[in-house]
């Protein structure tokens, strides 16, 4: 059972009790999940750069993250004034910023990075936006390792 301040929550990998100061909410949803307004990160494993962006409303929505700059270095992130205010932010350095994972099945070679929707999460506040970027530089589908990245 659940103490106070605290969820258990069914993902797809197993049932969690999570304490609310890990719950981030998500006032626009994410890019083709708009309903979805609640999500936590899950740590995949711990020598692992992988978390898992899990809904707290659907145990099968749990999408596949990571920091972008544990694979690449150049990587700029442009949010608007209107996005800062909502995510009660004054600067970048101020919020965390994960990108989508694909890794094909049996194909962990062909990993790559969605960095053209990085989703923004301010963790202090808990709010997080996904921010669109439209830097033809930073493609949705990037494999980690290339010296430059690539139209996907």
């Amino acid at each position: 059972m659940a103490k106070k301040n605290e969820r258990i929550v069914e993902t797809r990998l197993g049932r969690l009790t999570l304490p609310e100061e890990r719950v981030l909410q998500f006032p626009r949803g994410l890019i083709g999940f708009g309903d979805q307004r609640e999500f936590t990160l899950i740590q995949v494993r711990d020598d692992s750069p992988f978390l898992v962006l899990q809904s707290l409303d659907n145990p099968s929505l749990g999408l596949l993250v990571a920091d972008p700059y544990s694979f690449m270095t150049e990587y700029e992130v442009v949010i608007g004034e209107a996005d800062r205010r909502l995510l009660g932010i004054d600067s970048r350095e101020q919020a965390t910023v994960l990108v989508t994972v694909t890794i094909p099945q049996g194909m962990p070679e062909r990993t790559t990075l969605n960095l053209s929707g990085p989703i923004v999460v301010n963790n202090e506040a808990r709010i997080g936006l996904q921010i669109p970027q439209t830097d033809s530089r930073y493609p949705a589908h990037y494999t980690p390792g290339m010296a430059t990245p690539k139209k996907g």
